[in-house]
């Protein structure tokens, strides 16, 4: 993202303000009910989409030496990540090829060698088989290569690691990350480090915590308490960015440069951008930091909530340690309202009240979001 176009996307909102109108889809959209409970809905998407499309994994800066490893569990797929001899970051399913046992416990560290804790069966960082107990008796005429661990397919880009959770999918990760690259190039994710980390597990449907951040129709209720008073009412806008979407929110108190050629002049002190990386994650930029939650669908009404708060690499030292837990606690508290009203929807989509639920003319970034879900289907 460019100085002009920063320019131009508050000058879009702030025309909105000042005539009194919103920013406004074509037409009210309906979302039926059974893409947020039922089985089957998951099932598909979780063959469709979860296994199919590219996933953030974790953060750069999370392998950051070589013989770096992290456990992760995308889906119901056990995920073991590492940095090999050569510095190129790894992901295998986190299965021993001999028995079908665990291969890392959960955690982190740094090493170079995994062995199984059931026959000690080892492998190396790059996934290839170094050793077999009592292997020339056993195994006599065993071929090594064929139990290399599972690798999925992934890359680095954009400081952060990209893993597709199925071993024989072919994903296009240019065609799927290029629609971001230049904002991520602006945004400096590479230069940014984990400051701060929760872990939570939701009881509502992925989509419905993705969709709350998608509108503002919601802000001065929802957060009237908290941090509602400091942005406009109901007023934003979303840019779709191939299967992305970028959309920003303005401070009350939105100005434009007056004087100059503006080049001081940052977005970032006037407005939220918030990127909707498809599925699953989601980066709200603010003034110093950087919140990112990720999530992880477990079942129809069941999701794995990590909010991370990312934050120069240089600020992460004990002096500034204060600094980000404060601005953690303040997104962590926000977030809590948006999702203990997702949890109540989710309740209430069992019920059996509604068929459909009603996406008016202010949230035409859900029935976009939707529409990227349905079309992998």
């Amino acid at each position: 993202m460019d100085r002009a176009q920063e320019v131009a996307l508050l000058e879009e909102l702030l025309g909105l303000k000042e005539n009194s109108l919103f920013f406004l889809d074509y037409a009210v959209q309906f979302s039926h009910v059974d893409r947020y409970v039922t089985e089957t809905r998951f099932d598909r998407e979780m063959a469709s989409v979860f296994r199919a499309v590219p996933l953030i994994a974790a953060h750069a800066s999370e392998l950051p030496e070589r013989g770096s490893y992290l456990t992760r569990q995308i889906g119901d797929l056990p995920v073991l990540l590492t940095r090999g001899k050569d510095g190129r970051a790894n992901a295998f399913v986190n299965v021993c090829r001999h028995r079908g046992a665990r291969l890392v416990a959960e955690g982190k560290g740094c090493k170079h060698a995994f062995s199984c804790p059931y026959h000690a069966w080892t492998w190396n960082s790059s996934g290839d088989l170094r050793g077999v107990p009592h292997e020339k008796q056993g195994f006599p005429d065993l071929e090594r290569s064929a139990y290399a661990l599972k690798r999925l397919p992934a890359t680095e880009r954009l400081g952060l690691i990209w893993v597709v959770a199925g071993p024989l999918a072919e994903p296009e990760f240019d065609a799927f990350l290029k629609p971001v690259e230049r904002d991520f190039g602006w945004l400096g994710v590479t230069g940014l480090g984990i400051a701060a980390c929760d872990l939570t597990v939701l009881g509502a449907n992925w989509k419905l915590l993705l969709e709350g951040g998608l509108e503002a129709y919601h802000f001065k209720v929802t957060h009237k308490e908290t941090i509602g008073s400091h942005f406009l009412d109901n007023i934003s806008s979303y840019q779709v960015l191939g299967p992305h979407i970028r959309s920003v929110l303005p401070r009350s108190r939105v100005t434009l440069p007056e004087t100059g050629d503006g080049e001081s002049w940052s977005i970032r002190d006037h407005a939220n951008v918030l990127y909707t990386v498809f599925p699953l994650n989601q980066f709200l930029v603010m003034q110093d930091h950087v919140a990112w939650i990720s999530l992880n669908p477990l079942a129809p009404d069941r999701t794995e909530a990590m909010i991370v708060t990312l934050a120069p690499q240089e600020t992460i030292a004990e002096d500034r340690m204060d600094h980000w837990r404060r601005n953690h606690k303040i997104t962590s508290v926000t977030l809590s309202e948006d999702f203990e009203v997702n949890e109540a929807v989710q309740a209430g989509l069992a019920s059996g009240a509604n068929e459909f639920l009603t996406f008016g003319r202010y949230e035409g970034a859900l029935h976009r979001f939707n529409d990227e879900v349905e079309k992998r289907l």
